[in-house]
């Protein structure tokens, strides 16, 4: 029996056109797509494991993934062979060996995951997939006062997706701050060990309720003490949102 490889891959996709990572059953995902790259590659009925779920319209930077085959095409294969395959908004960035006991979801210690906003009055044709255009003006210094509650340990339940199903909301948060670039861009970047279905997006869909002060700072760290999602803000949009980097 051919000893199986497990070969990681470093993937960058536009979530734009896509019902998120994980394979459904009607709807196209990018699980999908590599699988059917892979198969044509490799001849093989392969399964591709991602470090987690992106939603509907996220964008990752840097998404892990693996798989085993019992293939023994080249490195560079799954490389530049995968890229001639797959379409142009998804790419391989790195393909590697991996150990046999490594999985990309269950050895993955923490994961970064980037929020961005255009605050400005006008629609921006070229950041429309890509940021949430949120046309009045946002208070920062109040925002950056609310994500200030966000490292520790707290239970999410606040700030999950609604109709997620029940389970362990507790997870813990090592960094989380917004960031003011040039012409009204702003950026919530937030490092934690594991997120909630959806805790992103409602995350910041809270915050900027605070930042059009439409409710106070202290407001966040009431909602993590009740645990009460319908008390929470709208789920901001999900074009805004990139899956910057998993740790391993």
């Amino acid at each position: 029996m051919a000893q199986m490889r497990n070969i990681r891959l470093l993937l960058e996709y536009d979530g734009a056109a896509y019902h998120g990572w994980q394979r459904q059953k009607n709807a196209l995902t990018i699980q999908e797509v590599v699988e059917t790259a892979l198969a044509k590659l490799t001849g093989e009925a392969v399964k591709v494991l991602g470090s987690g779920r992106t939603d509907a319209g996220v964008h990752a930077w840097g998404q892990v993934a693996n798989f085993r085959t019992a293939s023994h095409i080249p490195l560079k294969a799954f490389y530049a062979g995968l890229n001639s395959l797959l379409p142009r908004d998804i790419a391989v960035l790195e393909a590697a060996e991996a150990p046999p006991d490594f999985h990309a979801r269950k050895s993955a210690r923490a994961k970064t995951y980037e929020y961005r906003i255009l605050n400005r009055a006008v629609r921006s044709p070229l950041n429309r997939r890509y940021a949430w255009v949120v046309p009045e003006p946002l208070n920062l210094a109040a925002m950056t006062r609310a994500a200030a509650v966000l490292p520790g340990e707290h239970d999410f339940s606040a700030f999950r997706a609604s109709g997620s199903s029940p389970g362990h909301a507790v997870r813990q948060v090592l960094a989380a701050a917004w960031q003011q670039g040039e012409a009204g861009r702003l950026g919530f970047t937030i490092t934690a060990t594991g997120f909630l279905r959806g805790m992103v997006r409602s995350l910041v869909g809270t915050m900027v309720e605070i930042g059009r002060s439409k409710r106070p700072p202290e407001d966040l760290a009431a909602l993590l003490q009740s645990g009460d999602r319908a008390a929470a803000g709208a789920t901001a949009p999900a074009q805004g949102l990139f899956l910057v980097e998993v740790i391993y």
